[in-house]
């Protein structure tokens, strides 16, 4: 059975099967693909730390109702050795190229942003020199606009209109 079929008829979730499993460090059978496969003695012993759990056990002081001999998977062993070292070495050639492509694509990124860095510090330069002939011409602008006579207003009276009543009654 599978992990979900075993949840099923426990009725509990894959993922608490799953974590019984590691966290109680069973050995269970797995497939080619890596998924488990439970025998009847598998779920017997799954249904007893389910009785435990439920009867208020920790998860952590559980120990297997039994020992279980360590088994092997249903991994297939390599006949070939010349179509393995193949692979090794297509895979060796793989990585070499992947690391090339890395280091050619991390150098033109630094490039770039060297340029970036060098484009910005003469844009900081033209704003510096443009900021110093703002200043000068302001300076020059301050000293030379500085009236040679001072300012006299003239003391002559000031002519008013007068209002008519009705524009005063109406605020026009």
């Amino acid at each position: 059975m599978n992990t979900s079929e075993v949840a099923k008829l426990l009725g509990v979730s894959q993922s608490t099967i799953q974590r019984w499993v590691k966290q109680l460090r069973l050995q269970m059978e797995r497939n080619e693909r890596g998924h488990y496969h439970f025998n009847n003695e598998d779920i017997t012993l799954l249904k007893h730390i389910q009785e435990q759990i439920q009867s208020g056990t920790l998860l952590q002081d559980i120990a297997p109702a039994q020992e279980k001999k360590v088994r092997k998977g249903a991994v297939k062993t390599v006949e070939n050795n010349a179509e393995v070292e193949r692979l090794f070495s297509i895979v060796g050639e793989l990585e070499t190229k992947v690391n090339s492509k890395a280091d050619s694509v991390t150098s033109y990124q630094l490039l770039q942003h060297r340029r970036e860095i060098e484009e910005l510090q003469e844009q900081i330069i033209g704003l510096s020199d443009q900021l110093e002939l703002i200043q000068s011409q302001f300076n020059e602008l301050k000293t030379s606009s500085l009236p040679d006579k001072p300012l006299v207003f003239d003391h002559g009276k000031v002519k008013r209109k007068k209002k008519n009543i009705v524009s005063s009654l109406f605020g026009f």
